[in-house]
């Protein structure tokens, strides 16, 4: 177990690495700067700004200085605001997981309880509703749901409000967040679930007396977790990088809001720094749920 952490915490080392020369290098390959777009600035100014932020160096010069950076924790500088970038990204990302992890755990919770229901109801009216809005919600992205949530509860109907201080703004967020990973772990649990309830150890379960709510609960949907937990990784990759857009739309000031503002100033350190930061996000949230499937299923060996 040691050592599978030990190989896995490696990879994701790597992994991050990739991601930060993929990302430095793609923004250095296009075409302009971030002082371009300002025609006021003169070209003595404009050289004053470079060289504060290194862009008058040469590009490898350039990367080997903004790693040191990276490595203490700094980010570097907004060229629009000049501001630190890691306080920054510290207070959007509050927002950011605040609503990531409110529409995650929504998701797995209804998503194991809608894939339990299907599975015990199979072929009948309960499990053919689910699988109705399973597939509805599946087919529809993130950005055109909570576009169509927008327009009807906040404009039409005027129930909820875009966005304030309070709770209730955050209720159409996570719905739009969590409709396509709840939908994803429904069909991933009633899968599972209709193969667990086959399987030998359920019918000697069920031969023994044992209640059919304890069948269910502790014997059977404790394996179908199984793949649910496979997908947590990559669904709360999912939630991040699709509440990129949704925070844009309902106006909510977290990573995405910056994202986009750093992506129309052309403010490449936050671009960068934004991209690197979700990353490795990503890679923690893959690493926690392969050390999670040992938790679940001692069975499990890891090599």
């Amino acid at each position: 177990m040691a050592r599978y952490i030990v190989k896995r915490v490696l990879l994701a080392i790597v992994s991050i690495f990739v991601i930060c020369v993929i990302t430095f290098f793609a923004m250095n390959a296009i075409p302009g700067g971030p002082f371009n777009s300002e025609k006021a600035l003169s070209e003595a100014t404009k050289a004053a700004l470079e060289a504060r932020y290194n862009l008058d160096k040469p590009v490898p010069v350039q990367f080997v200085l903004y790693m040191k950076n990276l490595l203490h924790g700094d980010f570097g500088i907004s060229t629009k605001t000049g501001r630190e970038i890691s306080t920054t990204l510290i207070n959007c990302f509050k927002v950011s997981a605040r609503l990531g992890l409110t529409a995650a755990v929504c998701a797995i919770i209804s998503g194991v309880i809608l894939g339990a229901i299907a599975a015990l109801f199979r072929n009948r009216l309960p499990d053919r509703i689910i699988v109705f809005f399973t597939t509805l919600f599946t087919a529809m992205p993130s950005f055109v749901f909570a576009t169509f949530l927008l327009l009807v509860f906040c404009i039409q109907l005027k129930l909820l409000p875009v966005f304030d201080a309070s709770s209730r703004s955050y209720v159409l967020p996570v719905i739009a967040l969590m409709a396509y990973p709840m939908a994803y772990v429904t069909r991933l649990t009633k899968t599972s679930m209709l193969d667990a309830l086959n399987q030998d150890y359920i019918r000697t379960a069920r031969a023994k007396g044992v209640a059919t709510i304890w069948v269910i609960f502790k014997h059977a949907l404790r394996n179908a977790l199984i793949p649910v937990i496979t997908y947590v990784g990559p669904m709360l990759a999912y939630i991040l990088t699709g509440s990129l857009v949704v925070e844009n739309i309902f106006t909510i000031g977290g990573l995405g809001q910056q994202f986009v503002k750093g992506i129309q100033n052309r403010d490449y350190p936050m671009i960068m720094a934004t991209t690197i930061f979700l990353a490795i996000v990503m890679v923690i949230c893959n690493l926690l749920s392969d050390i999670m499937y040992k938790v679940v299923d001692p069975r499990i060996t890891l090599d």
